[in-house]
């Protein structure tokens, strides 16, 4: 990974929650790095830097970056503080260097695949930023029980392509990648008006087998007024020609592998540190929703010994364990398949913001296995394999 790409992707907010550091109203604090009664350093969101101003700090004036601020709070090298970085974002390789045969062909727009990521990633930077910007959007990300600044979230409030950040390129990449719709609107200047896809939506990104973003999962925050509209109004988005997976393609050494029926539901995962010690996380996309990207990185799994499924309460994330248990077993023979039973009408989300976090372990802990039968009346030697869940006795 490139420096330039950690930046991206470490917030400051990140960084302060790992030391447990919180700025006040004003986004002042005590300086972490020498002895400070009064606030002196300030923090700078928008630019994930922060800066002290006293004298006798060995910063010495300078401003701060997510990796100089490590290394000052670690003691440590500047190649130290990089691979901690990496460390934070769950990035264990070495630091590629830029390839520079090859970065002009992507920036020119010969490589659209490339192009698309280097946008895409810029875009989710911008709707990162906007969650620190957006008290709505806070609030709800909040009520979800999730943690801003520990997982990487966005907010899109429909205004990335107004102002001084409005240019032709903007615009035309925004319609190449779905962002931006033309419905053939003129302004009262004259101009085109386009609709936003997913306004007001809180932002999780889908990444590739390289960790770049390839998608967008966009989840509303604005609220059906009745409930005889709640069930028409579409709630979740995906950017058109959804590519990637979340949080990412699982590391190579997994052996352990949750998978999940919905993408809030692996972010309530991934802040429980006893769960992210143990097991890999990946998000399904809906009960339907266990695509080929999903099959070829679970099939890359050369160490992969179970894979778990924690899914809805309900008929349909029922129903789902036994159609994906049965792909599973296809796609890797003699795997161990075990499942999670979820209590009725609950998800994963929605356990987290009524119990204390104990409950995904205790379930986890005391998960069911999935085992193979043979159809009755089957002819001998054409037996079809299928999933069976193992009831409580």
């Amino acid at each position: 990974m490139e420096i330039p790409e950690i930046k991206q992707r470490l917030t400051m907010a990140q960084i302060l929650s790992r030391y447990n550091l919180k700025p006040d109203k004003h986004l002042r604090l005590n300086c972490p790095f020498h002895e400070d009664k009064t606030p002196s350093m300030q923090v700078y969101y928008k630019t994930h830097t922060a800066y002290c101003f006293s004298s006798n700090c060995p910063t010495h004036g300078k401003s701060l970056d997510v990796i100089d601020f490590i290394m000052y709070k670690e003691k440590c090298t500047k190649h130290e503080a990089i691979l901690k970085a990496q460390d934070f974002i769950g990035i264990t390789s070495k630091i590629n260097k830029p390839d520079i045969k090859t970065r002009p062909a992507a920036e020119s727009g010969a490589n659209n695949t490339a192009t698309k990521a280097v946008f895409l990633n810029k875009m989710f930077i911008y709707f990162k930023n906007g969650v620190y910007n957006s008290n709505p959007a806070q609030q709800y990300i909040q009520d979800r029980k999730l943690d801003y600044t520990k997982l990487e979230i966005g907010y899109n409030s429909g205004q990335f392509h107004h102002g001084t950040r409005k240019d032709e390129t903007l615009i035309k990449q925004g319609l190449e990648t779905g962002l931006l719709i033309d419905n053939n609107i003129v302004a009262r200047t004259g101009q085109p008006a386009y609709n936003v896809f997913g306004k007001s939506c809180i932002v999780f990104a889908l990444r590739n087998k390289q960790n770049q973003v390839t998608g967008l999962y966009f989840r509303s925050t604005i609220a059906s007024t009745s409930s005889a509209t709640a069930s028409t109004v579409a709630r979740h988005f995906y950017l058109k020609a959804r590519q990637g997976l979340y949080p990412g393609y699982p590391k190579p050494e997994t052996k352990r592998l949750i998978l999940t029926e919905a993408i809030i539901d692996t972010a309530s995962l991934l802040q429980i540190p006893e769960i992210i010690a143990n097991y890999e996380l990946l998000s399904c996309y809906g009960t339907n929703g266990l695509t080929e990207e999903h099959k070829a990185a679970i099939k890359e799994l050369k160490q992969l010994k179970e894979v778990i499924l924690f899914y809805d309460g309900d008929q349909a994330g029922r129903e789902a364990i036994t159609k994906h248990c049965e792909i599973l077993h296809q796609l890797r023979p003699g795997i161990k398949i075990t499942y999670i039973e979820t209590p009725e009408n609950e998800d994963v989300n929605s356990l987290s913001q009524g119990h204390e976090p104990e409950i995904f372990t205790h379930l986890i802990e005391n998960r069911k296995p999935v085992f193979l039968s043979t159809e009755p009346g089957a002819p001998a030697g054409k037996k079809k394999n299928h999933c069976k869940k193992q009831t409580a006795r």
